[in-house]
């Protein structure tokens, strides 16, 4: 194994007991891939075990084309949504799907979590939206996941869970827990009152600047 198939298949290994371990999932469930953005190969979990028997020669390498090229496991159930995500979107490297509590407590009610928190607008988008349901692991999940994201980082399936991504595995982690961390906030304000929302302007204006010139070497 090269190098770099290497270091890709570790990180799918790594970051798979990483969601695990951050309680964004349990068992077998969720599932996330990587991109070799030199290549186009797109390296993810195989299907059905759990996070902490998965070894570097357990992941499975796939072409944008939805085939196995490389591996002996079944692919995630998922691959059709994680492929078709990154067909779509060139600027995204890492799909990260996840089971976790405070986002998908909208995806049971099937509502949007809006935008609550200006860092949540600022990476995630200015809204996440529910796709269309659609049976798991099936050709139809993928088009409304790939449709209800849109240019946005986050997606919430109905009754099933969350999806995030990001130019790599890091970004895509970090809008996992601006999801979280927002929906759960979202959640206890409509507890006890009622939330108010940033105004659209603002939104865009957090978006320029958060593209554009905050952080280093803007």
């Amino acid at each position: 194994m090269n190098k770099g198939k290497r270091e890709f298949k570790k990180a799918i290994v790594d970051g798979g007991k990483y969601m695990l371990d951050q309680g964004l999932t349990v068992g077998t469930w969720g599932n996330l891939s990587i991109r070799d953005p030199e290549t186009g190969l797109i390296y993810i979990k195989p299907s059905g075990m759990p996070y902490p028997d998965i070894t570097e020669d357990d992941v499975v390498v796939m072409n944008s084309e939805f085939k196995v090229v490389e591996g002996h496991r079944k692919p995630s159930i998922e691959y059709n949504f994680h492929i078709a995500i990154m067909n779509a979107r060139k600027d995204v490297n890492a799909v990260l799907h996840t089971h976790p509590i405070y986002s998908s407590v909208f995806g049971v009610l099937r509502e949007d979590i809006p935008g609550i928190s200006e860092d949540f607008v600022q990476i995630v988008g200015d809204k996440i939206i529910n796709c269309e349901y659609s049976l798991p692991g099936t050709p139809e999940l993928a088009v409304n996941v790939v449709k209800a994201l849109g240019q946005n980082n986050a997606v919430l399936i109905p009754n099933h869970g969350t999806v995030c991504v990001g130019g790599d595995f890091a970004a895509a982690v970090k809008i996992i827990f601006v999801v979280e961390k927002s929906a759960h906030i979202y959640i206890l304000a409509r507890s006890i009152g009622k939330p108010c929302l940033i105004d659209p302007a603002d939104i865009k204006a957090m978006q320029d600047f958060a593209k554009n010139f905050y952080g280093q070497g803007k």
